[in-house]
């Protein structure tokens, strides 16, 4: 069942690199705003006539906490109307008009069970934050788990320190940033070296991918030529 359309107000907003912001949005309609870690919600936008063409979909950047408040995080896209819109016409007190949450790219018990791989890039980060703060804070049963976010530069990284913390509190969880256009003391390169290397000589894990196109088509040819099934694999697609 679709959800209905709700008003959503924007509390706070914060710079969180040279072409991120964060949003944090109430929804005072209703006392909770109850959802499942890696779920997304759906903005309509006054930004075009047809429906279909105004509606943009962000994964939700922060955990299930009780409250009727969610974190997104979003990208400037140079030339989307959508994100233009929402830099240039959104401050805080804004309202939107909003639905959700939606979506299937969820954790359950079988995933928890199994090793996992999570692969994203830029804003692709913002549901696996959910999911990590959820296991940490509810001290979820896992087995081994490997966050590999790729990005550009380190001012583009998203969530470092929360991510190193996370890593600190949780022996099994292990925190892979890299960077194509920057040398630094961490990883370099693209984030398909990473996990083909994690994944030499190791028992069979499963696959959750965030992000571009381009990066997740790659990562899928990649993994599979790894003789890991289609099935091990789950995707959620950016743009």
């Amino acid at each position: 069942m679709i959800p209905p359309w709700q008003t959503g107000i924007v509390t706070k907003i914060i710079q969180a690199t040279p072409n991120t912001r964060r949003y944090w949005i109430q929804m005072p309609e209703a006392p909770v705003f109850d959802f499942k870690p890696g779920q997304f919600v759906t903005l309509d936008l006054p930004i075009h006539e047809q429906k279909n063409k105004r509606w943009r979909s962000y994964s939700i950047a922060s955990m299930p906490d009780g409250t009727n408040t969610i974190e997104l995080v979003i990208v400037l896209v140079e030339d989307g109307a959508g994100t233009n819109y929402i830099f240039k016409e959104i401050k805080e007190g804004s309202t939107f008009t909003m639905r959700g949450p939606q979506g299937v790219f969820t954790l359950d018990d079988e995933d928890l069970a199994s090793d996992l791989i999570m692969i994203c890039t830029g804003t692709g980060i913002a549901p696996f934050r959910s999911m990590m703060h959820y296991i940490k804070t509810h001290s979820i049963q896992h087995k081994k788990i490997d966050l590999i976010f790729g990005t550009r530069t380190k001012a583009d990284l998203l969530y470092p320190d929360e991510m190193r913390d996370i890593e600190k509190a949780l022996p099994n969880f292990t925190y892979h940033p890299t960077l194509s256009r920057e040398d630094w003391d961490g990883h370099k390169g693209y984030v398909h070296s990473i996990y083909e290397s994690i994944c030499a000589g190791t028992p069979p894990k499963k696959f959750l991918l965030c992000g571009w196109k381009v990066m997740i088509d790659e990562a899928k040819q990649r993994i599979q030529a790894m003789g890991y099934d289609r099935k091990s694999i789950h995707q959620e697609l950016y743009g």
